[in-house]
């Protein structure tokens, strides 16, 4: 990797100094030197007139190459947006994958030990339900009753039926 960012940062270099180039050239040959020395007030006039005409024309150049490319750019996202709109996304699968098997997808051969979650778990004795009185089911809600307005709603309740 390390030789091709050198490569890549060597060709961009590279790129940056061709560009800088071709600027230098255009503007030699499109700009050409001001002599200024030994011209009246007459023809420096005229020279500010030629060089704004020239801004003009340059200016009018300009605006019209943003207005094609912004156009251009308007025109790819609506094809864009037209492709993607022709196909259609697959619908997503459920997929179940357990703790240990996730952390190796991603870990890879990182990943030790298993995260067994249900060993977390606390056990619950089933001794305790099963040894719970079942008898009239009044006295059994009564004794469940812990808060005292939960109680008094129950009563109310019961009461108007």
């Amino acid at each position: 990797h390390l030789k091709s960012n050198c490569k890549a940062c060597e060709d961009l270099e590279k790129e940056r100094q061709e560009r800088e180039e071709e600027k230098v050239r255009y503007l030699g040959e499109k700009l050409p030197p001001l002599q200024l020395s030994g011209m009246s007030m007459k023809e420096l006039q005229d020279l500010c007139k030629q060089l704004h005409a020239k801004i003009d024309i340059v200016d009018e150049e300009r605006y019209d190459c943003e207005y094609k490319v912004s156009k251009h750019n308007k025109d790819l996202k609506l094809k864009v947006q037209d492709l993607g709109g022709k196909f259609k996304k697959p619908a997503l699968r459920k997929v179940r994958v357990s703790a240990d098997e996730m952390m190796r997808a991603l870990l890879g051969s990182k990943h030790k030990g298993s995260m067994d979650l249900r060993a977390n778990l606390k056990s619950v004795k089933k001794e305790d339900v099963l040894t719970s009185e079942v008898g009239d089911w009044r006295k059994n809600v009564e004794a469940m009753s812990g808060m005292e307005g939960r109680k008094k709603m129950f009563d109310t309740g019961g009461g108007a039926q």
